[in-house]
């Protein structure tokens, strides 16, 4: 028999993620171009074609330095920049992933499309956070309207093979870190060396229930 108690949340769950599904429709949201090479469970072989990313640098620890670099970003992709095509500013389509990066100093000099630590590797602790949203395909580095913000970088990132790692629910340091972890445990296993540091790839909207958000560890793999 089930606890009539854990049906009624049940229940109760399943009629908000209904009622919020009506009141915010799911709408197509461009992701970077890839095709998966390889499936392992929740693990994938992926190779991405090139993209073109606005990036920000912020200090702090995961959280806080997200939370800031999102709205640095999301700030310039709403209006906050000028056109290169026409007066005014330039409204810029919403894409997904927003992704959290230990950033080498080369990689915070430039400009990806992730958060990024400078000087480390873990996607844990405090330091200092490269913010990356990945621009849609339609446009160029010559299109893109300019930031208004100087702290907002526009760059071009190469393809190339990443290993996935896909879960859902919150982004806490500690699941994070477990997730990494059994990745690249999986890489080893595969014989296959990281060319980078790992990225935290986030999908959804922090409204959206935890049991449907998508989030992904990333790392690139030495070809």
């Amino acid at each position: 028999m089930i606890d009539p108690s854990l049906r009624r949340a049940a229940a109760v769950l399943l009629c908000a993620a209904a009622l919020l599904t009506q009141a915010s429709p799911t709408l197509a949201i461009e992701e970077p171009a890839h095709t998966v090479v390889e499936r392992d469970g929740r693990i994938e072989l992926r190779d991405y074609a090139p993209t073109i990313v606005a990036e920000t640098v912020v200090e702090g620890d995961l959280s806080s330095a997200s939370n800031r670099g999102f709205r640095a970003i999301a700030a310039y992709i709403f209006g906050a920049n000028r056109s290169v095509r026409a007066t005014g500013s330039e409204k810029i389509e919403m894409t997904a992933p927003v992704a959290v990066e230990p950033a080498s100093e080369k990689i915070a000099m430039t400009a990806p499309v992730s958060a990024a630590r400078q000087g480390g590797d873990a996607l844990s602790g405090e330091g200092t956070w490269t913010i990356r949203f990945t621009m849609p395909a339609s446009y160029t580095l010559a299109t893109l309207p300019r930031p208004d913000d100087a702290s907002v970088v526009l760059r071009e990132v190469p393809g190339g093979r990443h290993a996935v790692l896909v879960f859902s629910g919150f982004t806490g340091e500690d699941k994070v870190r477990a997730n990494t972890a059994e990745l690249l445990a999986w890489m080893g296993t595969k014989g296959l060396k990281a060319a980078g540091p790992p990225q935290l790839a986030r999908y959804d909207p922090p409204w959206r229930l935890p049991f449907m958000r998508r989030n992904e560890i990333v790392v690139p793999v030495a070809r």
